[in-house]
């Protein structure tokens, strides 16, 4: 949940600094790429400080070596936080981010279905932990330039296509 927090605060921050007329945030696009980089960062610290162990322990048993799994995510989320930023590089980082966010939703519910201490306290229920949808369906709509449009109409296709998305689960 406190993901899903830093990544909507960043993105109140940007809109808020978009609106006083920095060009960089001016639209909401822009300012959810933004949000999107600041909290895979906030998200891969997490593989790399003492929260790492708890990570390791929501990887089912059948992968091996959870610890290091944990750490090539942690890479890989800063890779994609990095690639969001660079325009040559935004789709297939937006591609990959997905691909990234869909494999360790399988560590989100070995977790929740194991009851895996997190931070001193159970892991977060199943229905509460599936708010990683909402950050899939973020990455794509920063990613809705797939097919090079730049039209306001597939922005708006996008956001609607997600809305609906999140308001079925």
């Amino acid at each position: 949940m406190l993901v899903l927090i830093v990544l909507l605060a960043a993105w109140l921050v940007f809109r808020a600094i978009g609106a006083a007329g920095v060009h960089a945030l001016a639209s909401w696009q822009d300012s959810a790429r933004y949000a999107l980089v600041v909290m895979f960062i906030f998200t891969a610290t997490a593989h790399f400080n003492k929260m790492k162990h708890d990570l390791a322990r929501m990887i089912p048993a059948y992968f091996p070596r959870p610890l290091l799994i944990v750490y090539i995510t942690g890479v890989l989320e800063l890779l994609g936080a990095a690639g969001l930023m660079l325009p040559q590089f935004r789709r297939l980082a937006g591609i990959c981010l997905i691909a990234l966010l869909v494999g360790m939703f399988i560590a989100n519910v070995n977790a929740a279905q194991r009851h895996v201490i997190l931070r001193g306290k159970q892991a977060t229920p199943l229905w509460l932990r599936s708010n990683a949808d909402f950050v899939y369906c973020a990455t794509l709509v920063v990613n809705s330039r797939l097919n090079g449009t730049t039209h306001r109409h597939a922005d708006s296709k996008n956001f609607l296509i997600c809305t609906q998305y999140l308001l079925t689960m």
